[in-house]
């Protein structure tokens, strides 16, 4: 059985980003979803700019209005640009650092692996997806876990591992060299209208 993927796929459209980040839900009809096709978009008001950016960014990463919350805050506090931060704090998650050594199709996928006990950390099996990985870490399939035909399907379509993460395709292990600038960051996305929007 096919699994569904209706509404993702339309909040992809609607967002005008891919939320799997395989770029399929805008192949066909790259417009957001109803029965005017691609003439039906408003203008949107500054406010609904700055929510329609910052829900982009949550469903992009998954992440529930809570935990998208309080890695504002957290982003706050630290030196430095906060929606750059910001950012950085959700690249940081263990999940997402899965999913971009390629070890996962998508983030979802990604989360399922850490949450299951398939991931370890420095040696130490973690299943905790939203843990925050600091630079020098090592992330890697438990042995255990190497044989997963997920995983085996993953690698053979994934085509590239950003600079600031190294990966041996050999021992399925990869880490976490140093914080990405913004240039490395998700283009699509302007960080400034989130600060914005939580500041209102």
């Amino acid at each position: 059985m096919a699994r569904y993927t209706d509404s993702t796929w339309k909040k992809s459209r609607r967002l005008g980003i891919s939320l799997s980040g395989t770029g399929k839900e805008l192949e066909k009809r790259p417009y957001a979803p109803g029965q005017h096709g691609p003439n039906q978009r408003k203008k949107l008001s500054e406010y609904g700019t700055q929510l329609q950016e910052k829900q982009k960014l949550r469903f992009m990463y998954g992440l529930n209005e809570r935990q998208f919350r309080s890695m504002f805050d957290i982003a706050g506090n630290l030196q430095g640009i906060h929606g750059e931060n910001f950012l950085i704090l959700l690249e940081s998650r263990l999940d997402n650092i899965v999913y971009r050594l390629g070890l996962a199709r998508t983030r979802a996928q990604a989360r399922q692996l850490v949450n299951h006990g398939h991931i370890t950390v420095d040696g130490g099996r973690v299943n905790i997806p939203s843990y925050r990985v600091v630079p020098g870490q090592t992330i890697a399939v438990r042995e255990k876990s190497q044989k997963l035909s997920a995983i085996a399907d993953a690698l053979e379509a994934s085509t590239f591992v950003p600079e600031f993460l190294t990966f041996d395709a050999e021992k399925l292990e990869g880490s976490y060299s140093r914080y990405p600038e913004r240039s490395e960051l998700p283009s699509e996305i302007n960080e400034a209208l989130i600060v914005e929007y939580y500041s209102r």
